[in-house]
């Protein structure tokens, strides 16, 4: 049994772990449209350059991320949740003002290491919500988990563009403060949620993160399923992973407008999933919605290089909000096929698939983005990833086809 906060003290913990989440996403989309300004300022490079090498940095924020994730949760079981949370919301204070002051690129590499690691929060803060929440209640709190994470990665670029006018560092300023202030907030009323008696060593085996993927080879049909899902995920990144450095070098968009459109497809995204996956999935079942959704995707990303204008492009996102469903849709046919005591472990090896297809992908994008836009360049165009990403997505469609006939 917990000591779980109650009264005012359990409202001032939850509403410290749901900022600690907005900020972590805050975070992640504040960047994103200011890090080719970010990165041209700071390495005197051109926007095919500064892509290939925003492309690395966001593989050594999700590979820290990947990483470090199962030892937080760990380290928080054996040494209580409150100092590894505040670490963290410290930790992220310290990375954005390494952003901030950055003089040459290993700054920033240095910044979004500490990023991921400080990133990886949030399994302390779902942890720290089912210490301190009953059985019956714990489901509408990591609803607004879930609810904080959508929340943050539309304020994240809205605000990173909006303050990106001003400056690519100015951004930071401000999150640092934040995070600060967050800081400040839960060394006054944050308490331990995890009682001395309830402690236990740290489980080294279970910090492998590669471990966790173990879990898909264990039940008949999860394995092709993950594989589709795992390809899908892939070809996916490439939307975070080029889109401002596209935005930038097609439309000549400004952090702004790039800060804009991120936030606008983050609202579709809430409504498809947060509306319409449940209907959806009632009326015509999981296996078709995840199959229709891999079709727009499709069809997306070729429209999306063939646009021509900022109208066509807003089209395109708010029908591209079908493809969000296919990931809630796979993950819910692989969870049917699973035993409820290994829920967790299945979650578990999805989250890590989750983060090494990112961490792929975004790499892979955006070297295929600054190849193809540099001058020495064989066919010298912004679009050449979103072709190249409706190839994978077509293979995806088509293990995920399989994947159904073999169950």
């Amino acid at each position: 049994m917990t000591a779980a906060p109650i009264g005012p003290s359990r409202f001032h913990a939850t509403a410290f772990v749901l900022i600690a989440v907005f900020l972590d996403m805050v975070g992640f989309g504040l960047i994103i449209p200011v890090l080719p300004s970010l990165i041209a300022d700071v390495g005197h490079v051109d926007l095919a350059q500064a892509s290939r090498i925003g492309g690395w940095m966001f593989a050594a924020f999700s590979l820290a991320q990947f990483l470090f994730a199962p030892l937080m949760g760990n380290l928080s079981d054996r040494f209580g949740r409150r100092p590894l949370l505040l670490l963290a919301i410290g930790g992220l204070g310290v990375d954005y003002l390494f952003h901030a002051f950055a003089p040459t690129l290993l700054w920033l590499f240095v910044g979004r290491i500490v990023a991921g690691i400080c990133g990886a929060s949030y399994v302390i803060a779902n942890a720290y919500l089912a210490d301190i929440t009953p059985p019956a209640e714990r489901a509408r709190a990591f609803g607004l988990i879930g609810a904080a994470f959508g929340f943050g990665f539309i304020a994240g670029p809205a605000l990173g563009g909006f303050l990106g006018e001003l400056g690519p560092r100015i951004p930071f300023f401000v999150a640092a403060a934040l995070s600060g202030l967050n800081l400040i907030y839960g060394l006054i009323v944050l308490p331990e949620s995890l009682p001395q008696g309830l402690r236990r060593p740290v489980n080294w085996r279970a910090c492998n993160p590669l471990g966790t993927l173990k879990v898909f080879a264990r039940y008949p049909g999860v394995l092709p399923m993950g594989t589709a899902l795992g390809v899908y995920l892939f070809a996916s990144a490439v939307y975070p992973a080029i889109w401002p450095y596209w935005g930038m070098a097609k439309f000549g968009w400004s952090e702004g407008m790039v800060g804009l459109t991120l936030a606008g497809y983050g609202v579709v995204a809430a409504i498809f999933q947060g509306g319409l996956a449940g209907p959806l999935a009632s009326r015509l079942g999981e296996a078709r919605v995840a199959a229709i959704g891999l079709i727009v995707g499709i069809g997306m990303t070729i429209a999306l290089g063939l646009s021509t204008s900022l109208v066509m492009v807003l089209i395109v996102l708010l029908i591209t909000g079908i493809e969000g469903l296919v990931h809630p849709m796979i993950a819910s046919l692989m969870s049917n096929a699973v035993p409820e005591d290994a829920q967790g472990a299945l979650q578990g090896g999805i989250s890590a698939l989750m983060n090494l297809a990112m961490l792929a992908g975004t790499l892979f994008f955006t070297q295929v983005f600054g190849i193809f836009l540099a001058e020495n360049a064989p066919i010298r165009t912004p679009d050449m990833a979103f072709y190249v990403a409706s190839v994978i997505l077509l293979a995806a469609l088509a293990l995920f086809v399989r994947a159904r006939k073999v169950e």
